[in-house]
Order: structure tokens, then sequence, then C-alpha cells
């Protein structure tokens, strides 16, 4: 069957919520969704990554501070229940897109952005959809690249190996012998669901840093918009950074309590029934649970031969959002490369704004 090919100012690449922070933008700047922007999902269903992550996810601020532009996350009752779980979010996001009526074509995965051939357009070629557009805002996350790092014996493991992207509940791992790796919030998370039914060990590459028990999303957001402003005044400040890197939710604060919440330094290699430790001892386990984090997925950009900075597109403009070497592609949402706390449900729709300001600017 022969793609349907369309033609508009702006295609968006991804309808999690850094795409639609940004067709709300567009949309309230006065283009149409489906005629003057489209957005291009490749997921079956609204929701973004967030319907892929393990069951037990929570947020780290309360509903309030968790909104994309134009219309708060509903309530949840932080008090009784902790923060919102990721169920309430991919609701908030459905009913998001919904309400704004974004037309979020789905599910039409994209494999490519190129220069159409006198190079007056870009287009996105997705399957069972082609579109050629003035601008393209790639949206994608980094869900679909789960980082995988590389140490002696990796393959000789005998026991179950999953990066954290596949991980979903700990009741598989009752009564097993259970390595988390990686000292972030992921990582702290799942060591605490996982060590209620099994015996785990936590290994990190460095010391975690434990956020203060008061300290949550919302003083993460105040640091983050605090660097902003003293960078925009020619000052440096460490950012989020300077506070920590995990925050105490309620599961891990038990892990604590429990007396399970302690790293290890990170083991120097696996062997077939376990890993190998720093006095070298082994430490058998069944399974290892790799919460090492993700790279941003822009496989889709590739043939268009991106100048790279530190190994990531380099971006600039008045927005931080466009691509250095070509000015038609923004990149919303990745990380703090493309906007401080820009991966965030709260931060996004800052760097969003800004890339919409920007393109409409030169439609």
């Amino acid at each position: 069957m022969s793609p349907v090919v369309l033609d508009v100012d702006v295609v968006v690449v991804g309808g999690g919520q850094a795409g639609l922070a940004t067709a709300f933008y567009l949309r309230r700047a006065g283009l149409r969704p489906g005629r003057d922007f489209v957005v291009i999902d490749g997921e079956e269903r609204p929701g973004g990554a967030w319907q892929h992550t393990w069951d037990g996810l929570r947020l780290f601020s309360p509903a309030t501070y968790s909104s994309l532009p134009g219309w708060m996350m509903p309530p949840w009752d932080d008090a009784r229940l902790g923060f919102p779980p990721r169920d309430h979010v991919v609701d908030y996001l459905t009913r998001y897109e919904e309400r704004y009526a974004l037309d979020v074509r789905r599910p039409h995965r994209v494999r490519t952005v190129e220069r159409n051939g006198d190079g007056s357009r870009l287009v996105v070629r997705a399957d069972g959809l082609e579109v050629a557009a003035r601008t393209v805002v790639s949206a994608t996350g980094t869900w679909t690249q789960p980082f995988w790092p590389a140490y002696p014996g990796t393959r000789e493991f005998g026991g179950r190996q999953l990066h954290v992207a596949g991980y979903r509940r700990p009741d598989g791992f009752a009564g097993q012998r259970v390595a988390v790796v990686g000292g972030g919030n992921s990582g702290a998370q799942v060591l605490a669901e996982v060590s209620t039914v099994a015996e785990t060990a936590w290994f990190t590459a460095k010391p975690p840093r434990f956020l203060a028990d008061d300290v949550d999303g919302r003083a993460l957001f105040a640091a983050a918009t605090a660097r902003i402003e003293a960078l925009r005044q020619g000052r440096d400040h460490p950012g989020v950074g300077g506070l920590g890197d995990v925050v105490m939710v309620e599961s891990v604060k038990d892990a604590r309590a429990r007396g399970v919440l302690v790293a290890r330094p990170m083991f120097t290699r696996l062997t077939s029934a376990g890993v190998v430790v720093d006095d070298g001892s082994t430490v058998e386990l069944d399974a290892i649970i790799w919460c090492t984090g993700f790279r941003p997925a822009l496989r889709h950009l590739r043939a268009l031969r991106l100048a790279t900075e530190r190994g990531r597109p380099a971006v600039g403009g008045p927005s931080g959002t466009r691509a250095v070497s070509e000015p038609r592609l923004h990149l919303v949402g990745y990380g703090d490369w493309t906007g401080p706390a820009s991966a965030t449900l709260l931060g996004v729709g800052r760097s969003a704004r800004a890339c919409v300001d920007e393109v409409v600017a030169t439609l």
C-alpha cells in the first residue's frame, strides 16, 4: 500500500510529553492540527514512554508540579497515597491530547528525516505515512535507546539480564539473588521494589547522593530555573546537580528503613555464576537489572548528517533547540542540552514554548 503523503508547515516527531507540549504551543500560535502541523507517533496508543515503564513507578512531585502547559494534571491524593503513579500520568497525557484535539497520527514509526531533492523541504518518512514540511521538531525522547554498559564477561553470565526498560514488577524475582546496577532514581526505586521479594545487591559506579527527605521535584525544578537565570546573567550555577541524585520517595525510604539501601562499588567483571567484586570474591546471582540510563533516540535523523557536539547534535538559536547544521530542525525534550529540565513533565513546556516561538517567527 502506498503511504499517505502530506505537506504541512511543521511536523512533530513523537507524541509523548515533549511532542504534546510542542503541539500545544503550535496550536496556541494559530497553526491548525492536522492541516498546518501534524504530530506523528510510533506508539499504538497515547501515553508516550510512560506506558512502558515499570508498574510501580511514581512521580517525584505532586500532580500540580507535574503538568504540561495549558492544563494542570488532575489532582491526586498525595498525602494519603504518595505522589502520582505511572497510570495517572498515562491517563493525563491521553486526556491532554484529546482536550486540545491535537490529531496525533499513530501508529506511524518514523524511519528517517531527510532533505527533498531541491532542498526546499524536510521529508519525514514513516510506516504508512510520508510528510513534507518546512520545519521538523524531533521529540522522540530516550526510552527506546536503553544504555547497556560493557563489562568483561557479560556474555558469560548464566542468569537473567534485563535493562530497566524491560522491567515491570518484582514478583518474577521472588526468592532469587538479584543485582541492581545504577545509582540514580531508577536504580533506587527498582532496588526498593525487588528487595521486598528477593535477596539484593546494589552496585553503583560512584556512591549515590540522596536528597534530603523533604526535597522533591519542586526543589529540583526551582534549582533548574535558578540555573537558567544564572547562566543568562553570565554566572555559574550547579543546578539540579548541586542537590543530589536520588529523590527519597516512600518506597526508597522504606528500603532505607529495612537496611537494603546500601550501595557497593561497581563489580569488575561477570562470570557464569555472578559478578567479581573489588576484593576478588564472587557474588553469586540469578539475575541482574541494569538501571544504567538511556541515550537520545535519534536514529531517524542520521540522513541529515548533523554536526555534533560531545557526541550529540549541536543545537543553538534563540530557543536553544535549533540544530546548528540544519536550521529547519529542532530538538525538544532530550535533557539539559536541549533545555534545562526539558526531559521532565513540568520542565519541557519552557523548551517547547521557546522552540515554537522561533519556529513561528521563521514560517
